[in-house]
């Protein structure tokens, strides 16, 4: 299945990377996006669709606000 492109958002001193929701089973290539932006910090506003236990050890804080 083809994914859209992250789109980045600047806006003042802040950056927002819109993504697709990552399963499992994609999430390597996932993190290696998000590495690529320099992402520290996920806010997830969807279902969870994979586990976020890969990603914290990556060094990536999640946040879900669902």
């Amino acid at each position: 299945m083809n994914r859209p492109a992250p789109v980045e958002v600047t806006y003042k001193n802040m950056r927002f990377l819109i993504t697709h929701n990552p399963t499992n089973a994609t999430l390597n290539k996932f993190i290696e996006e998000l590495k690529k932006y320099g992402v520290t910090t996920i806010v997830r506003v969807c279902e969870a669709t994979y586990d976020t236990t890969l990603v914290e050890k990556e060094g990536i804080h999640v946040l879900v606000s669902v």
